[in-house]
């Protein structure tokens, strides 16, 4: 069934089927079956269906010299052009160039065209070199380039329009360049995005081959076109049965070709009013971009307006990942993308490399797509949508909207991880006092963290390093003067680790007979600071926990500990920098038993294994040269302590990573038991979980669109309980006192609920389900014989 409450903003990946498309196929299937290769009455009535699409097909592109072979799509229409020419090239070459043959395609070009470009050219021996075509900031050709290559290129492979930023090439000027040489350069221009959206004349252009995808344009999956000058070599890429003048062996897809023909139909009729005008195309265009800036204001666009087509906007939100404005969006039903949907696995868009912009903008594009059949009802709904996620966003401190009212901002309390790639600062934050410690602060998180303090109001006691980082100079100078309004007194006249001078007491730790300065955070709550060195010889380890005896601090007592890179996740801090002291860690390491429990929840600043925290108990589990290290019955020698850490540094090897590792991790194989649960059942599951826990992990700003929990089988919503705060919850779930039961876990793909159910097993909690498929999958509309997986 049709999901009538999304709001589909990815048009360039795909289109929904026309009705009139659609139409036209099922009649096909069901009326006009015929094979158009029979020589009877139901066979020609195929035929004339065929050549109706074909025709219509020649009439928008001015196509009359030209052969309309139908494909399975873009990609087979590109492949059979490719090899085509290279066939072509095997068979005329005479004799061996001293100067290298080209292959030139542009470098923002899709992917299917680079890659069979080199495939064919190694499965035929053809012996060309593969070269991209640099392009300018605004995605342009480099016409200079193409002008200095020609003379030694045997094909050329350009876009129309670009599938991610909808960049328009000029095809004129390609046109005029590449026919001033003497010799004919076959050219492939891949027109995919253009369709329905730019007039395109075969008759003002000397393209040898056009490739086009039915999808694109509102007709099915599985029907495409290659249109090939008469003139040019054409190599078929599917032999035995003559179809398609012996270009394209295979029963044609007939009912792809009938809503293909439909949709070409109404673009030369424009019967319907099916589609939207150019000029209508750019008003929508721009209505999109005002709400966009109103939800975002440090939105950047990828390309300038002037340079694509009006139906593609290519976006990045300065501070933002594209997987967060994504996550945003989903979570709005609004469907838009990172990027080419044949490429969205990946961390940076090529195209947008290829323009020379920034990694922030290669890593945070989003690209927002619609096509000539929206609607100016369906855009008012989706600006308002995406207001509301700008809104939404603003609520959770993590932006400014034009439109929120920042003094209602979500409640947030206990602390915060800020989290990237491995990178971790932690945020203190009492609702009621408005205090607020920062610690470890990295570059990355300056701005984020100043919008935090800025829509709180807060008051920042303190910002802290647990050591003086080897690789990076700590930027909590600069930190504190972008919260110069927020700042204590105590926070500015601190030491160079950001410890106040006048720290707010001392407390003796009980069962380590030392003494320890404290800074007040709530009246129940204090952070502790304590010497730790090791890691480094300034390694400073934070507790932070109640103390109802104000002069003793127990472990106990201590909920948190901010241990810096003492303690990670799989591993011990790394020993053998400059500024290590190995030879203290050993004291140091037998000494955590004595400052914190089996089940304080320790919080790294670095986080190679994507954990989020961990316990004593836990690396005690995991770790054996940590549980020999601790073995008070056989303690270890400080001799042979300094001989295995030192082999354990050895292996670690920065070369392999972007950053300085601080530490070897070795990581424990998942827990990935499961059982099957289908979607019909699943009311029935949490009916038979009622006591349970029932945790979403998404964050606020995303959980707060879901509304109709009903539809899932819930009386009630779960519990929103954010990954950035899953810490608050991990001190919960292994508290001795008032232990929680079995726990579910959700989220939209079930790809974050299922690393949180990682993180509660490894950490000893047994009782913990995780609905894998999220409720993406869990959908009313599931088909019933769909099957979810449940992890436990």
């Amino acid at each position: 069934m049709f999901n009538t409450h999304e709001i589909y903003l990815d048009e360039n990946a795909t289109t929904r089927v026309q009705p009139a498309a659609a139409k036209a196929a099922q009649q096909v299937m069901e009326e006009s079956y015929g094979n158009p290769s029979s020589s009877h009455i139901t066979g020609l009535r195929a035929k004339q269906l065929l050549e109706k699409t074909r025709n219509l097909a020649s009439k928008i592109l001015n196509a009359n010299n030209h052969n309309v072979i139908f494909t399975s799509g873009a990609t087979e229409a590109i492949q059979t052009a490719i090899l085509s020419t290279l066939h072509h090239l095997q068979k005329t070459r005479t004799q061996t160039s001293d100067t290298p043959r080209l292959l030139l395609y542009s470098a923002t070009e899709h992917k299917a065209v680079p890659q069979a470009l080199k495939h064919w050219n190694d499965v035929l021996q053809i012996g060309n070199e593969v070269r991209a075509i640099p392009v300018d900031s605004n995605g342009q050709l480099d016409l200079d380039f193409i002008k200095q290559h020609a003379p030694n290129a045997d094909m050329i492979c350009t876009m129309a329009v670009n599938n991610e930023t909808g960049v328009i090439t000029n095809l004129n000027q390609i046109d005029s360049l590449i026919r001033q040489q003497p010799n004919h350069i076959l050219w492939l221009a891949d027109c995919v995005q253009a369709l329905g959206k730019l007039p395109i004349d075969l008759t003002e252009l000397s393209i040898d081959y056009v490739a086009l995808s039915g999808h694109k344009v509102y007709a099915p999956k599985g029907i495409g076109m290659l249109i090939a000058n008469k003139n040019a070599p054409l190599t078929p890429l599917i032999a035995g049965g003559g179809q398609e003048q012996g270009l394209r062996s295979g029963t044609e897809n007939l009912p792809g070709v009938a809503a293909l023909g439909a949709i070409l139909n109404e673009y030369v009729t424009k019967e319907n009013n099916t589609f939207r005008t150019h000029d209508q195309l750019i008003k929508f265009r721009l209505a999109f971009i005002n709400s966009l800036t109103k939800a975002f204001p440090r939105i950047v666009l990828n390309t300038p307006i002037n340079c694509a087509v009006p139906t593609t906007i290519n976006f990045c939100v300065d501070g933002f990942t594209s997987k967060e404005i994504m996550d945003l969006f989903d979570a709005a039903d609004l469907r838009v993308s990172s990027g080419s949907a044949c490429g969205s696995a990946l961390v940076a868009s090529y195209v947008l490399e290829a323009m020379g912009l920034p990694q922030w903008q290669t890593e945070g594009a989003i690209r927002l797509s619609f096509g000539p059949a929206i609607t100016q009802a369906q855009v008012d709904a989706a600006c308002k949508r995406i207001e509301d996620a700008g809104n939404s966003l603003a609520a959770s401190c993590l932006s400014i909207s034009a439109t929120h009212n920042l003094d209602f901002p979500q409640t947030m309390n206990g602390i915060i991880q800020l989290k990237k790639g491995s990178m971790c600062s932690w945020i203190l934050y009492d609702e009621p006092t408005k205090n607020c410690i920062i610690i470890d602060p990295f570059d990355e998180f300056l701005e984020r963290i100043q919008m935090f303090v800025q829509c709180k109001k807060a008051n920042v006691l303190a910002v802290l390093d647990t050591h003086g980082h080897v690789d990076h100079k700590s930027p909590r100078p600069l930190l504190i003067e972008m919260l110069k309004d927020y700042t204590t007194a105590d926070a500015v006249n601190a030491n160079y680790l950001g410890w106040p001078e006048n720290p707010s007491g001392t407390v003796q730790l009980a069962q380590d007979n030392s003494t320890a300065q404290y800074i007040r955070f709530t009246q129940n709550q204090i952070l502790v600071g304590t010497d730790l060195p090791g890691h480094t010889k300034d390694h400073q380890g934070y507790l932070l926990g109640y103390n109802k005896n104000e002069k003793q601090f127990t472990p106990q007592n201590v909920k948190f500990a901010i241990l810096g890179d003492l303690i990670q996740i799989g591993g011990i801090g790394r020993s053998d920098f400059p500024a290590s002291t190995p030879e203290v860690l050993l004291q140091t390491l037998r000494r955590l038993p004595n400052l914190i429990q089996e089940h304080t929840i320790i919080c790294p600043t670095h986080d190679y294994s994507n954990g989020f925290a961990t316990t004593l108990a836990a690396e005690l589990k995991d770790n054996p040269f940590l549980i020999k290290t601790l073995d008070t019955l056989l303690p270890i020698t400080l001799e042979d302590f300094l001989h295995e850490k030192k082999q354990i540094d050895a292996q670690i090897t920065d070369a392999t990573n972007c950053e300085l590792v601080c530490g070897r991790i070795q990581h424990a194989d998942p827990d990935a038991s499961q059982i099957i649960v289908k979607p019909d059942q699943l009311k029935k599951f949490f009916q038979e979980h009622k006591t349970a826990t029932l945790i979403d992990v998404r964050e606020p700003h995303e959980f707060s669109f879901t509304q109709n929990w009903s539809s899932y089988g819930l009386e009630t919503p779960p519990e929103n309980i954010p990954l950035t705060r899953f810490s608050n919850f991990l001190e919960r779930a292994l508290a001795k006192e008032n232990p929680i039961g079995d726990i579910i876990l959700l989220c939209r793909s079930g790809n974050r609920s299922g690393k949180a159910a990682q993180v509660l097993r490894r950490l000893g909690k047994k009782n913990v389900w995780n609905i894998a498929g999220g409720i993406a999958l869990s959908n009313a509309t599931q088909e019933p014989d769909t099957e979810l997986c449940y992890t436990i």
